[in-house]
């Protein structure tokens, strides 16, 4: 019995490795926001650690260090500017993350193009495999209906 080749397996296997080098970019993507996002949770907790510091400091019945209030205050100001500049890497790192998203769909959509099409010719030469042999016992059964005819004559 033949075997079906699909002659477009290398345009299919080409396709499926594209998809996966997609998928690899979105996860280091994914990995980077996800370490931008911690360390933003950081700096706020650093900050907020700052400002209670700062908050017990200026509270205290006792006579105020100006000097250690001015560095925590410096030090939860920095903080913020640390943080807020990440919040901005952080959106650029979203937009980049939405792009390879959309990239990782058009690359699962042109593959699923080739698969259906394998798929549709596989069934076409399926079908035509069991025509075949359909064909092939009917002409045995007509061959042989034909022998027995003439052995009785």
């Amino acid at each position: 019995m033949a075997r079906f080749h699909f002659r477009l397996q290398p345009v299919l296997e080409m396709r499926e490795r594209e998809e996966e080098q997609k998928k690899l970019a979105l996860s280091e993507l994914e990995r980077e926001r996800h370490e931008i996002e911690s360390r933003i949770r950081g700096y706020q907790q650093n900050i907020e650690h700052e400002q209670t510091s700062l908050a017990q400091m200026l509270t205290s019945g006792e006579s105020i260090d100006f000097r250690g209030a001015r560095l925590q205050a410096n030090a939860a100001l920095s903080n913020r500017f640390s943080a807020q500049k990440l919040v901005i890497e952080l959106a650029g790192l979203i937009e980049q993350i939405e792009r390879a998203r959309q990239e990782l769909a058009e690359a699962a959509s042109a593959r699923k193009a080739v698969e259906l099409l394998r798929d549709r010719q596989q069934d076409a030469f399926e079908c035509e495999q069991r025509r075949r042999e359909t064909s092939e016992l009917d002409d045995m059964s007509v061959m042989r209906h034909a022998r027995r005819s003439d052995v009785m004559i």
